[in-house]
């Protein structure tokens, strides 16, 4: 039986599925500066070509980093939001990590240090010895190996199950080495063992989930460069720098390099804003669409761009009055005038999507689709056509929006433009917790949000639009967008797989349980004394490497 090298066999296809005549045609539309794309990879750099520190690195000192909002939860088995996923690779390795060169995103070491393949169903991992928890516990194959379980487990109801599906079974060989036998090939298994951004493979401490027990989330315990300090809610957050962390930098220096890591929540866009540019805050998670020129002017400031794997939308609940009526949705992705849309919400910061797959999944992105006439596009009389031909009696449907951020001001916009082909809208604003909690119980007529995807079209597609999926919470269903999905999801082959994904599309388009909006762009910024920032993919706040001139 032969054995390949897990990090060669994966890393030479993303070589292998390289698009370059569609990374020339996106770069020359203005998409990208600078960057490649592989596999799918929500990555690529718009309009802040990549330069990467050459200084010394200074140890100590600490960053003060201004979050949008307050994490659900800082348990990365349960969570599904992006706050909290911002937060994660901070405190937890993975089993694999991603990592961007200034061109390339890889799949490298992490816990594991080395990776073997027979027959792309049988991987066995060997993990670095010595690497300790926070709480002193030894990393070990056992513990690898219940971490993984607890996610495959039905009874914890992990929203991150499905990323480990494939997996037949688990072996533990001697304490360092872990085998995973899977039921058949699966090209997305790399990307679910990365840390915080396929979170399935993100390793958490037994002993303090069983001590803890619902309240692990407040009180996380990994291996990772900083261990948890405190969470004061709508405050702040706490981390500090761990001195057993096991990693070093490309140059051998130990890493970390600060000391602290001091999350401050600012849920107040103006308020982020002032604090940035006053320095009460060294850095923040993302900039509001309406300030992000003025930031980029800023000469105290760094402002990283990317055009990210995303697609916002207008998600509506298929499985109750008045939308479980294809005709009325289909009404609905005709009413909304995209430009517009991202005129008034996002200041320009993104491109009208037409469909799910985003541009910098080149291999996977249809053109075709993406072109007007052929998906999801701007046609005011054709919406007032399908709203009459829908039969649709003119109950109000119930639109839960966001409270915070331009949440409202979106709402608004979409309202007023359904309201223009003769959908009537009532707006309820919710604050988060709020709206999560109608979000996931399905309690909504309308709702919209972005949806990030992780490294591969399978997480853009399978888990909030597959029948039963436990992101599915509008209860879309097609027989034959199922067939599809699940047999992408069965083979390595890219040209197999771009086709069965670019038929899913056309039903997902067609059946229109949602109006897809736009392909957002991602912002980091950071003050320019903020040395050794890596903006990698899946829009991370990843302390790593960053060290403070100042310090």
């Amino acid at each position: 039986m032969k054995s390949r090298d897990g990090f060669t066999f994966y890393n030479q296809l993303l070589e292998k599925e390289v698009n370059r005549r569609t990374f020339l045609r996106l770069a020359a539309g203005g998409l990208a500066a600078a960057g490649t794309f592989h596999l799918g990879l929500p990555w690529s750099l718009a309009a802040t070509p990549r330069t990467f520190d050459v200084g010394t690195p200074k140890y100590g000192g600490t960053i003060t980093i201004g979050l949008g909002g307050n994490p659900d939860t800082l348990d990365p088995h349960h969570t599904s939001y992006l706050l909290a996923i911002k937060i994660h690779s901070n405190i937890y390795n993975g089993i694999l990590k991603i990592t961007y060169d200034g061109k390339n995103v890889r799949f490298e070491p992490d816990l594991a240090k080395e990776w073997e393949i027979k027959e792309e169903k049988i991987h066995t991992f060997r993990f670095h010895q010595g690497v300790h928890f926070h709480n002193g516990d030894e990393l070990t194959a056992e513990g690898v190996k219940w971490s993984l379980e607890r996610v495959m487990n039905p009874a914890e109801k992990s929203f991150h199950a499905w990323k480990l599906a494939a997996v037949e079974k688990l072996e533990v060989l001697d304490k360092y080495t872990l085998r995973m036998t899977l039921k058949h090939p699966d090209p997305f298994l790399p990307v679910a063992l990365t840390g915080s951004t396929g979170r399935a493979g993100t390793i958490v401490n037994r002993r303090a989930v069983e001590q803890y027990g619902k309240e692990y989330g407040h009180r996380p315990v990994g291996t990772g460069p900083f261990k948890f300090v405190e969470w004061v809610e709508n405050s702040h957050i706490t981390l500090e720098r761990n001195p057993d962390y096991f990693e070093k930098d490309g140059a051998g220096n130990q890493l970390p390099f600060l000391d602290r890591v001091h999350i401050k929540i600012i849920e107040e866009e103006s308020s982020r804003i002032a604090a940035i540019e006053t320095g009460e805050i060294d850095g923040m998670d993302s900039a509001p669409y309406q300030f992000v020129s003025r930031l980029r002017q800023n000469p105290k400031l760094n402002v990283y761009t990317q055009v990210g794997g995303n697609y916002w939308h207008l998600s509506m609940h298929c499985g109750r009055p008045p939308f479980n009526n294809k005709t009325l949705r289909q009404a609905v992705a005709f009413a909304i005038d995209r430009d517009a849309f991202i005129k008034a919400i996002f200041f320009g910061e993104a491109i009208p999507a037409h469909a799910a797959i985003s541009p910098p999944m080149t291999d996977f992105w249809d053109p075709e689709l993406e072109s007007d006439k052929n998906g999801q596009y701007y046609d005011l009389e054709k919406a007032k056509a399908l709203v009459k031909k829908s039969g649709y009696d003119g109950r109000e449907a119930i639109y839960v929006a966001q409270s915070w951020g331009n949440g409202p001001r979106r709402a608004q916009v979409l309202q007023a433009m359904l309201a223009r082909a003769g959908i009537r809208v009532k707006l309820t604003l919710n604050e988060s917790a709020s709206w999560r909690k109608r979000w996931r119980s399905g309690d909504y007529d309308l709702i919209d949000f972005g949806w990030w995807a992780d490294l591969d079209p399978d997480e853009t597609l399978y888990p909030e639009w597959r029948s039963g999926e436990k992101w599915n919470f509008g209860q879309y269903s097609n027989p034959e967008f199922d067939r599809l999905v699940d047999a992408a999801r069965r083979t390595i082959d890219v040209a197999k797989r771009r086709e069965l994904y670019s038929k899913a599309q056309r039903i997902l388009v067609e059946d229109a349980p949602c109006a897809f909006i736009a392909h957002v762009n991602e912002h980091k910024v950071f003050a320019k004394y903020v040395r050794g920032f890596n903006p990698i993919p899946a829009d991370l706040i990843d302390m790593h490497s960053v060290w403070l001139e100042k310090a």
